[in-house]
């Protein structure tokens, strides 16, 4: 069904498409920042693939810890207030409703 995918008048017919949409002045643009941000992609991944192995060997730790203690201390946590829930019926009625028009019943 679909062995010859894209023939030259697809693409033709997809750029004119793009044109129209974005205008022939938005296209130069957009292709710029498509370019800066390919070049930031792959200098990101190139960094990625250096770090990689290094940042994989984390040192080991210098402080003498008993094992399941964290070595930075911990500061107590306050205690929350519980909260009580409000009935649908009491916010509706909390509600204010707007000014009666003639045309609604009340």
């Amino acid at each position: 069904m679909l062995r010859n995918g894209l023939e030259p008048w697809h693409l033709l017919v997809v750029l004119a498409v793009v044109i129209l949409l974005f205008g022939s002045k938005k296209l130069p643009e957009m292709a710029r920042g498509l370019g800066k941000s390919m070049r930031i992609l792959k200098a990101e991944t190139a960094a990625m693939r250096e770090d990689g192995p290094a940042s994989e060997q984390a040192p080991a730790p210098t402080g003498a810890t008993a094992p399941g203690t964290p070595a930075t201390p911990v500061a107590p946590v306050a205690p929350v207030a519980p909260v009580t829930p409000v009935a649908p019926a009491a916010a509706a009625a909390a509600k204010p409703e707007g000014p009666a028009r003639a045309d609604r019943p009340a």
